[in-house]
Order: C-alpha cells, then sequence, then structure tokens
C-alpha cells in the first residue's frame, strides 16, 4: 500500500518491499464454508532449491508429502523477509499449498481488522506481539494450541497464558546503527540521541507503517516511566531535527547516502547493512526491547484449515524449518535469536546475554498501539 508523504515531512512516497521470490497461483479453490476462495497451490520459483537444502524427511512430525489435489490451500499473511521461502519448504514437505500475501505489517493487520466479517487468511506471521495481543482480546485467534517444540527459557517466557500465539524467533528494537567511517565515537545512551551533536541526524522508522518500530517506541514510553515521559522524549527527538522515513530500507539509504547519521531500526535490518557496507555497526544500548517474530492462526478457520496451519507452526519449528528460516534471508530476517533449544543464532549475531533487554507485556501495550502510532503521527512525523 502506498502512503504519500505530506508536504515538509521526510517520508518516501511509497513502501519500498523486500525483494521476493515471484510466486504463481495456479487455481481457484473454495477452502471455507460460506464460500470464501483462496489461490491454490502455489510455485516458487527460485525458492524451491532453497527449500529442497533446508527440509529433512522428519520435517513435519504430523504428516507426510501428500499431492496438492487432495489438500486444502493454507492463506500466510507475513512480514518476513524468509516467508516465501518457509511456504514453499512446507508445500515440498507436506504437499499443502501454501499463498503467501506478503506485505509490511501495519498493512496487513490493517487488512485482517478489515477483514473481520469474512476472513481471508489463515496465519499471520510478523514480528511483534503486541499486534497478536489485541487480536487475541478480539477473539481472532486460535487459543490453547500447544505446538510440538522444546523451548528455551526465553522462548516460554514469550508464550502468552491462553497460549493464542506462537512466538518464531527474536530481534531487538531498535537498534542503533551508524557509518563508523563518518562516527567513530557512536551515542552511548538514548539520552544521547538528544544532544545537539546530532541535531538532524537521527532518523527511524515510521511506527503506523514498520510494525517492528512500535515495539521500539512503546519501549522508550515503558524504559522511561510512562506515556508523558515517553511523549517528552520524542517530542524533544524531534525538536533536535528527528527524520522519520517509512521503513528500513529508506531510513538505512538516507543513512548510507550520509543524510542521517545514527539510525534506531530493527537488529537484523542493521546487522545485514553491515554485510553490503562493511562501515556500518551496530551498537545495542541499554535498554533494547525484545522483538519476538509470531504467528497466529484464524479462530473461525475450518478445522481442516486448522489442523494443517499447526503443521505449519510444528514445520516452522522443527529442525528442518529453523533452517529455512537461518538462510531464508540472510542480510535480514534471519539474522535473529532462536526461542528452540539446540538452535544457534548466525555467527554475526552477538550472545544474547551480552544484550542489555527489556520485554513488554503485550497485553499492556498492543491496545495502546493505535493511539500512540495516531500521536506519533500527529506530532512527531507531521
Amino acid at each position: 500500500m502506498d502512503i504519500a508523504a505530506k508536504p515538509g515531512q521526510n517520508r518516501t512516497t511509497s513502501k519500498a518491499p523486500k525483494a521476493r521470490p515471484t510466486t504463481k497461483a495456479n487455481a481457484l479453490r473454495t477452502h471455507r464454508a460460506g464460500g470464501r476462495l483462496a489461490l491454490g497451490a502455489i510455485a516458487f520459483s527460485g525458492a524451491v532449491g532453497l527449500a529442497a537444502c533446508s527440509s529433512s524427511p522428519a520435517a513435519s512430525p504430523s504428516s507426510k508429502p501428500a499431492s496438492a489435489t487432495s489438500k486444502v490451500p493454507l492463506v500466510l499473511y507475513a512480514a518476513e523477509g524468509y516467508d516465501s521461502a518457509m511456504a514453499a519448504a512446507f508445500t515440498k514437505a507436506t504437499g499443502i499449498p501454501v499463498q503467501l500475501d506478503d506485505d509490511s505489517t501495519g498493512p496487513l493487520f490493517t487488512k485482517i481488522e478489515a477483514e473481520k466479517n469474512n476472513p481471508k487468511w489463515d496465519l499471520f506471521w510478523v514480528d511483534g506481539d503486541q499486534a497478536f495481543a489485541s487480536l487475541d482480546t478480539q477473539n481472532y485467534l486460535l487459543k490453547g494450541f500447544t505446538p510440538n517444540v522444546a523451548y528455551n527459557s526465553l522462548g516460554k517466557s514469550l508464550v502468552p497464558k491462553d497460549k493464542s500465539y506462537i512466538p518464531t524467533g527474536v530481534t531487538m528494537a531498535a537498534a542503533l546503527v551508524y557509518n563508523s567511517t563518518t562516527l567513530p565515537n557512536p551515542p552511548t545512551s538514548w539520552n544521547d540521541l538528544l544532544s545537539p551533536r546530532y541535531k538532524g541526524a537521527v532518523g527511524m522508522n515510521d511506527p503506523s507503517v514498520s510494525g517492528p518500530t512500535y515495539p521500539y517506541v512503546a519501549g522508550q514510553f515503558q524504559q522511561l516511566g510512562g506515556t508523558t515521559q515517553g511523549e517528552a522524549f520524542f517530542t524533544a527527538l524531534k525538536a533536535n531535527g528527528l527524520q522519520v522515513f517509512q521503513t528500513n530500507t529508506n531510513t538505512l539509504q538516507a543513512l548510507e547516502t550520509g543524510q542521517i547519521k545514527v539510525a534506531t531500526i530493527q537488529s537484523s535490518a542493521g546487522i545485514g547493512a553491515g554485510f553490503k557496507n562493511p562501515n556500518i555497526k551496530v551498537a545495542f544500548l541499554n535498554p533494547e526491547t525484545v522483538l519476538p517474530s509470531v504467528l497466529g492462526i484464524d479462530a473461525h478457520a475450518s478445522a481442516t484449515v486448522q489442523a494443517e496451519a499447526k503443521e505449519f507452526v510444528n514445520y516452522v519449528l522443527s529442525p528442518a524449518g529453523q533452517k529455512v528460516m537461518q538462510s531464508g534471508d540472510p542480510t535480514g530476517d534471519s539474522l535473529f535469536w532462536p526461542l528452540v533449544n539446540g538452535v544457534n543464532p548466525l555467527s554475526p549475531l552477538p550472545a544474547l546475554s551480552t544484550v542489555p533487554t527489556q520485554t513488554l507485556n503485550p497485553y499492556t501495550w498492543g491496545p495502546r498501539e493505535a493511539s500512540i502510532n495516531t500521536w506519533f503521527t500527529d506530532n512527531i512525523v507531521q
């Protein structure tokens, strides 16, 4: 969804989507009672090779590969860099076709709410559990599902009491990303960003567009003591020349071209940028807000669709699925800290124990997302 900039705003005129392997819809099938239509089997040209390398015979413990004609298509709304590779690998392992709708988190969440009376999604997979807490309180999500996984301690702590959504990994919102050639001594605290040294030099994403950015904003509100203090921080940051862009792509481009000196963006995007430009470095300030990637299942889907969606979740958390997550977007979302015992983070990532972190209660901050984003748009973006 294109979003035009208003006069005087430092926003691009359209969302810059991540590169994805192309997809083809092979058939239309009715897969809900009430006549809901979904695109059938998807052939992911360019992703199948990856799936063949990363899947294994034991990848899906609850099913065996079957012909696509005997399976009901799953509709996956997702904003993960590895989502197309995962969909292809899952279909190869189970025979269950997947229709992928890939977009930024904000537009997908809005789409789900707009489809409340006629949902067209079966699975929702994005970064940030606040959106899922909001959906849970409105009874959008299937509750009580326990996937076949051995979580580590962090993974266990992120599972909601009603088991309405499933954490799949974590990144940080937001890391401090900078160009070491122009800024050899970066900020060492969040308050440093308010100093005259960084006037007009700090950039970030728009939380109403970039889903991972809202947890960063909410994290600042939390660590500073509440709404009044959080609003004061961002108001002071704006007074110091804060520049707001739509997504990681836009903010990183501003950093690389020298328009800004410091970017506060998702850790995976910052670390990935360092692969392309070794002068791009990442610092973790105290505290960093833990940002889970999360899967949810539509509570109103048919029993058949819910059973297949559970298979998808179990595949994601299986050894084969974790390999796909770590290889499907090697300079982006694959740079996450795993939540599954026995799975290690990729080598560019520091040990999680060395990162000062805080977690947000999604049921506290999820219902406040709309009002905080509206305040941010009205007072910081404009």
